[in-house]
């Protein structure tokens, strides 16, 4: 009966450990993907990202950096997409444990999406990407990085 209730106790406290939140400000930091490296940074109450690299960042030598040829503001359009802040306004909801309301420019494109995340574990993050309704959008799912 002993061991029943030791393994019980056991399972109980491994279970809770498990199901216990993440604060809000683990989200900062380096993260990569199969095509993106960005760097998440608490802006006042909310978080932002800037991109570090990504598979299409650079002209065909290699080398010199994009230019954000796509951006709606004419003014904008010679800047390099190398170290743009293109995820903004990212709220943490501790309700739901997860961070919404955030945008993404995509170099891309020149548009504006909509952006959401989650912190799956101390070193894994899923986000959804996607114009309108998160359905229609793309998941993209981040490791830890240095």
């Amino acid at each position: 009966m002993k061991k029943i209730f030791f393994v019980a106790t056991m399972l109980f406290i491994s279970l809770s450990s498990f199901s216990q939140k993440l604060s809000a400000d683990q989200i900062i930091g380096k993260w990569q993907s199969e095509d993106y490296k960005i760097e998440i940074f608490k802006s006042g109450t909310t978080y932002s990202a800037k991109l570090l690299w990504s598979k299409e960042m650079f002209e065909t030598d290699g080398k010199t950096p994009k230019k954000d040829s796509k951006n709606p503001d004419i003014k904008l359009r010679n800047r390099s997409i190398q170290g743009i802040t293109h995820i903004t306004g990212l709220k943490y909801d501790a309700d739901e444990n997860e961070f919404v309301n955030g945008e993404l420019y995509s170099a891309q494109n020149g548009m504006i999406l909509s952006f959401k995340a989650e912190l799956k574990s101390l070193n894994n993050l899923e986000s959804r990407v996607y114009k309108g309704v998160p359905m229609m959008g793309k998941t993209v799912k981040w490791t830890r990085t240095k």
